[in-house]
């Protein structure tokens, strides 16, 4: 097999998996096992081209509605997609409204090659998916909850949740970084290069990237730590395996 069929095999097949969504009929541990399998797979790619196909990549951007007016507890996940999947994220407020057109929507807008691009919109749908499969759940186990009280414990769940998934990705994401340096020299500089067609590419658009502070929220520490627990259970491990769905770590 050429080197050109087996990029556009890979690419295919990234594409499949990122099909198989909660919404269209896997269940969560399917939907994980997917997207587990496309890591893999993406870098599996990144190492098939050489840097000649990698500077000749075009890069796109996906964006992903925000549900709400404001932002929810996935948006602590959003770098941190970004990096694991070597994208440039930002929040992109909509043009500017006036009195005759419709409200303008806030949406994530993810930037990179299309193979990374698909992948975190895929991540940021399963993370969203299990903030809310999980929420569900948390709020059955606690039926005695009412009013303010429910609205401060399901915020701490979710924010809880969103952190540890958080934090699981970057170290994922420094994993495959350590791995990359340990591995073939090869792979470390078809990295760099690809962050550079990237930062490239993004410049031509002239969009201009202002830093934000964290907000503070008040939290119910146990629920909180509940929330923590749940975003444990994502798994979010490297497959072992090749063929077939993955063999979980």
């Amino acid at each position: 097999m050429s080197q050109i069929s087996e990029i556009d095999r890979a690419k295919a097949r990234i594409r499949a998996l990122t099909e198989k969504t909660v919404q269209n009929g896997c269940t969560d541990a399917e939907a994980f096992a997917a997207a587990e399998m496309v890591g893999k797979l993406l870098d599996r790619y990144m190492l098939t081209m050489s840097e000649v196909q990698v500077r000749e990549q075009i890069c796109i951007q996906a964006k992903m509605p925000m549900a709400g007016k404001r932002r929810g507890a996935i948006d602590g996940c959003v770098p941190a997609i970004g990096r694991f999947c070597h994208c440039i994220v930002w929040l992109d407020h909509g043009p500017a409204s006036d009195e005759s057109e419709a409200p303008s929507t806030k949406c994530y807008v993810y930037f990179g090659f299309e193979a990374d691009v698909q992948m975190a919109v895929y991540l940021y749908k399963i993370i969203e998916q299990a903030i809310r499969s999980e929420t569900a759940a948390f709020k059955q186990l606690n039926p005695r909850l009412r009013s303010t009280q429910l609205r401060l414990a399901t915020r701490s769940f979710q924010h809880g949740l969103a952190k540890r998934v958080e934090d699981r990705l970057e170290e994922l994401h420094q994993s495959r970084e350590s791995a990359l340096r340990a591995g073939t020299s090869r792979g470390t500089a078809l990295v760099l290069v690809k962050q550079t067609v990237v930062q490239d590419a993004f410049r031509e658009t002239k969009i201009k990237l202002r830093s934000r502070s964290a907000s503070v929220i008040a939290i119910d520490r146990q629920a909180y730590m509940a929330g923590g627990l749940a975003g444990d259970r994502i798994n979010l491990s490297r497959p072992v395996g090749d063929q077939g769905v993955p063999c979980l770590k």
